[in-house]
């Protein structure tokens, strides 16, 4: 067995437990916190409704490479979709970042 072997098994192994660690213990806590898990249904609900309205502005061209790699109209519809949410996401959080700091300045 070779030492990449090993670092791709042992990679897989920490992969499952991050998952299930991200699977669990939001629930762990949403049991002891119920008002947190409204919280979370709203950020996850505001996450949809950003894709919804990613989708809606993707295009589905498909350019003939991407064709010849198995990429179909669908398929460049969501890849659109999720560049655009991934643009949103971002210019927001790094709106939020700047006005944060802002406003830490002013008080």
């Amino acid at each position: 067995m070779e030492s990449m072997d090993i670092g791709l098994y042992a990679g897989y192994a920490f992969l499952i437990v991050a998952v299930a660690a991200a699977i669990v213990l939001p629930l762990v806590n949403a049991l002891k916190s119920p008002a947190g898990l409204l919280k979370s249904l709203a950020a996850i609900g505001a996450l949809v409704v950003v894709f919804v309205i990613a989708y809606v502005l993707s295009g589905d061209e498909v350019s003939t490479r991407a064709a010849a790699s198995g990429v179909n109209a669908g398929a460049s519809k969501f890849i659109g979709a999720g560049l655009i949410m991934f643009y949103l996401v971002f210019v927001v959080a790094a709106v939020g970042v700047i006005f944060s700091e802002i406003n830490k300045i002013l008080k």
